[in-house]
């Protein structure tokens, strides 16, 4: 589990996923997690891509196992961010292309990567991104507080976040051993990165990079999603060759609740990209 080291920048850390054949040079797939979580999200997601994928996941600046050793405040920009996952690539794949599939937020960061950097990417997945953060939302997320940034600091990360489990993020119902696991890795996040990542997010809108998307794109989404409803039409526009497929839940989570499906959808996108299909 490597800690790459940059001076003078944010150290990452990230963990690589490789059981394709030794003899092969498989692509590199990266999954990046989104908003406060880390790359312990994918971990249902592994069995099904690292057979036939070499596959990186880095924790965000500040966040999972990357240490929060600067002020959020003042570095939590979504060019930081590319900055950061071009340097995980760099050291993994040696500047060569790789498939991204970015969760939540890291879908932004990855059409920014997508419009200013396209020799970067051979596809982008976007699972469950918002384009920007609505005010809807932001209401949402607050929780009675007066902003989700003053929520965030009078419930803690993971009284936040266990609110948001309950509203938007998990249907009725869900295997309480999964709320409790996303809520106590969520909870370990430090509370100002939290409210940084919201103050960046709520200054993002990722719609001016659309029309300078020229790679494949795949989105995964919710049907009628609760945090992503009202984007798809914005996608559509901006990026006509896109493809989007619905997993049956209006919940944002789908990164946990459906991992097999997403994974399954994301390894055929890329074999179609590829020209190779991939069974065993």
């Amino acid at each position: 589990m490597p800690l790459l080291e940059r001076p003078g920048k944010p150290s990452i850390h990230y963990v690589v996923d490789d059981y394709t054949d030794p003899w092969r040079e498989a692509p590199w797939l990266m999954l990046q997690h989104g908003y406060g979580r880390s790359a312990e999200f994918w971990r249902a997601w592994v069995p099904y891509l690292a057979r036939f994928y070499r596959v990186v996941r880095a924790d965000l600046r500040g966040f999972g196992r990357s240490p929060l050793d600067f002020d959020p405040h003042a570095c939590f920009a979504p060019e930081e961010f590319v900055g950061d996952l071009c340097a995980v690539m760099d050291a993994v794949a040696g500047g060569a292309p790789v498939h991204y599939c970015g969760e939540s937020f890291a879908g932004v960061f990855g059409l920014l990567l997508a419009a200013t950097a396209p020799e970067r990417l051979r596809s982008l997945t976007l699972l469950a991104t918002p384009l920007a953060m609505r005010e809807a939302v932001r209401e949402r997320f607050a929780f009675g507080h007066p902003s989700w940034q003053a929520a965030l600091r009078a419930m803690g990360t993971r009284g936040w976040t266990e609110a948001a489990n309950g509203s938007s993020r998990f249907p009725p119902g869900t295997d309480p051993g999964l709320l409790g696991w996303c809520a106590a890795e969520m909870g370990r996040t430090d509370v100002e990165a939290m409210v940084a990542f919201a103050d960046m997010s709520i200054r993002t809108d990722a719609e001016p990079w659309l029309p300078r998307v020229r790679v494949p794109v795949l989105g995964l989404y919710p049907e009628a999603g609760i945090v992503t409803g009202a984007e798809e039409a914005r996608l559509r526009a901006g990026i006509p060759h896109i493809r989007i497929l619905h997993l049956p839940t209006r919940f944002h989570a789908i990164q946990v609740l459906m991992p097999a499906a997403c994974a399954r959808a994301l390894r055929h996108f890329c074999g179609e990209v590829d020209g190779v299909v991939h069974h065993e």
